[in-house]
């Protein structure tokens, strides 16, 4: 690991990047961008580059997943070997499996899995570049993805960490928050029902820390729903205009 940096907030109380605590990291977001699958978005969260994937619903394989009452998620996270400063091997690792895990768990509250039975839907997730907070951009671009395959859901899932650097709580840690910090708190969110889908807590905060990391990181998924709706739309507007020409 790299030396810690001296301060990783200065005296006017910004961090290493130059963000106050309870900003966020630049977003930008793109529905739409891969032709082969049924949905599909791509994130930049601040130096993070995620490709999300979504194909289905489709007839199950292997047969005996099968569920008869309802359709099953899949999902796979996957760290590409450059996606990190060492080169990391491309088998699955044991921390993407269980973030797979994570993923689909905070992703299924929002799908109406009960609309299509013994069937399933898989999302692949790709991390081109990684720079703390994969998790939460991933959950992030990968409901964008079920959205843009006109799977039908309840609300878009947002997701967004807060966490504790030095004695400060803040918003979104980057890779180096991530790694020195002393707490990180992911939290994904259905917005528009007011309901949690995920939250975990790595590392050590007191109640009240606790309590400000988790309403910061709410705050922040908010202002990543807002972002994730103008990306639909951008491309439920082309998509039109490329109908009406086509007319």
């Amino acid at each position: 690991m790299s030396e810690k940096p001296e301060k990783l907030i200065d005296k006017k109380g910004l961090r290493l990047d130059g963000r106050k605590p309870d900003e966020l990291r630049p977003i930008k977001i793109e529905v739409g961008v891969l032709s082969n699958a049924d949905g599909s978005a791509y994130i930049e969260h601040g130096k993070n580059k995620i490709l999300a994937a979504a194909f289905g619903p489709r007839e199950m394989h292997p047969k005996h997943l099968t569920l008869p009452d309802r359709m099953v998620l899949r999902c796979r996270y996957h760290m590409a070997p450059f996606s990190v400063q060492e080169r990391k091997s491309p088998a699955p690792s044991r921390r993407e499996i269980e973030l797979s895990k994570v993923i689909r768990e905070a992703l299924e509250p929002a799908v109406f899995v009960e609309y299509y039975p013994r069937t399933g839907v898989d999302i692949f997730i790709e991390v081109l570049q990684a720079d703390g907070g994969t998790r939460c951009a991933s959950i992030t671009a990968a409901a964008l993805a079920l959205a843009d395959a006109g799977i039908p859901m309840r609300d878009l899932v947002a997701a967004c960490a807060a966490g504790k650097v030095g004695d400060t709580v803040v918003l979104d840690l980057m890779d180096t928050e991530d790694k020195v910090g002393s707490a990180d708190v992911p939290v994904a969110i259905m917005p528009n029902l007011n309901a949690v889908t995920l939250l975990q807590m790595d590392g050590i905060l007191t109640f009240e820390e606790f309590e400000r990391a988790v309403d910061l990181a709410i705050e922040g998924c908010k202002k990543i729903y807002a972002v994730q709706k103008e990306a639909l739309k951008a491309r439920y507007m082309a998509v039109k205009q490329e109908e009406e020409v086509e007319e």
